[in-house]
């Protein structure tokens, strides 16, 4: 998987603008109302919010802190 640091810098969650990170292959909003992630397919973003998947709160808060992102 080859998401450059730049393009994950300009890169958002297209329902809510916030930032992501990158976990396990995947982009995760850093949203805590939606929990978006988002799938990369062939190095290229997936980022239609009807094929996102929306995290539970355990999990996403997991992410989340592992990537020192404290709410």
């Amino acid at each position: 998987m080859a998401i450059s640091p730049e393009l994950l810098k300009i890169l958002v969650c297209p329902e809510t603008k916030a930032p992501l990170v990158l976990h396990d292959g995947k982009l995760v909003s850093t949203d805590r109302q939606t929990r978006r992630r988002y799938r990369i397919e062939d190095d290229i973003p997936v980022m239609l919010i009807d094929e996102s998947e929306q995290l539970n709160e355990e999990e996403w808060s997991e992410i989340m802190r592992q990537h020192g992102i404290v709410d």
